[in-house]
């Protein structure tokens, strides 16, 4: 019997087999097969300090040996867990040996303190991602994502649900105080927040805009798609509410874990109605078949 949750996988495929070596080399073993010298150095050391123990340390050394072993124990757990859920979201093609040792070494060393399950999850989605496509996450985006509580993490989860594709993610969020926004959590309190952490930038004055567009283009929220007819044939401006996601915002938009906002949809349609930038009968007779919660963040 083994307390390595994952051990529980038994036969492990190519690309997660890759991926705990790959991590044993820059952090240390995580489990049995990969990490029989480090365990045999951290028993030999276990029984040097209970032999010591016997002999001349003081109760504070004794005290100091226990904290760091208990310590150390509940970091590696949080490393084990987290890796455990990032291997089923491994793609076949996955191709982990091209992850950065650094980045590897820098991503348990902002993570092995995480032991929230729900933060965890995003962290094993931020691991599973790097190595499904090495260089998709940046070091920034990983040190700025240790910077968050729980309470953070959801209110950017929140804004990401009111995200549409318009090139890139854009959370629309026209106005801080209307109640399809306040109702979800989003505030000026909430967006200076996620503002002071680097996640968005917030201008609740001027806002920002999209330029130089063409006379049509398409956009979506959740899949669902849109085209927009702007007024000019060319150099056309597109308003876009009082938020962008920085870089380090837009890497982690798609693994946040956000949903449709019920509504929404329609809420931002008849925005755009009235700028007569789609016709206002498709904002009232094109209101069925909303988008599921389980769709993902994505462009056409």
């Amino acid at each position: 019997m083994t307390d390595n949750p994952l051990a529980i996988f038994g036969d492990l495929s190519k690309p997660a087999t890759v991926l705990i070596e790959k991590i044993s080399d820059a952090v240390g073993g995580i489990f049995k097969p990969y990490q029989t010298v480090r365990v045999a150095k951290a028993e030999a050391a276990a029984e040097r300090i209970r032999a010591e123990e016997q002999i001349q340390i003081t109760d504070l050394h004794r005290r100091a040996m226990r904290r760091f072993l208990e310590e150390e124990a509940k970091k590696q757990s949080n490393i084990e867990a987290i890796t455990q859920r990032a291997l089923p979201l491994l793609d076949e093609k996955s191709s982990p040996e091209n992850v950065e040792d650094d980045w590897i070494t820098n991503f348990f060393d902002k993570c092995r303190i995480v032991a929230d399950s729900e933060l965890q999850e995003l962290w094993s989605r931020i691991l599973a991602g790097e190595a499904n496509s090495p260089g998709n996450f940046s070091r920034r985006a990983v040190n700025l994502l240790s910077d968050l509580d729980k309470s953070d993490a959801e209110f950017f989860m929140r804004l990401c649900s009111f995200g549409w594709m318009i090139g890139n993610v854009v959370p629309l969020v026209f106005d801080v105080s209307a109640v399809i926004y306040n109702r979800n959590g989003i505030n000026f309190s909430s967006l200076s927040q996620l503002e002071a952490l680097g996640l968005v930038k917030f201008n609740d004055v001027a806002g920002f805009k999209r330029v130089m567009l063409p006379k049509r283009f398409r956009v979506s929220y959740y899949g669902r798609a849109v085209e927009l007819t702007m007024p000019k044939d060319a150099d056309n401006t597109l308003p876009l509410g009082k938020i962008l996601l920085t870089k380090a915002g837009q890497e982690l938009a798609p693994i946040c874990g956000s949903k449709t906002v019920e509504g929404f949809f329609d809420f931002v349609y008849d925005h755009w109605a009235a700028d007569s930038f789609v016709p206002k009968k498709e904002a009232e007779g094109g209101r069925s078949g909303k988008a599921g919660p389980g769709h993902t963040l994505r462009a056409e």
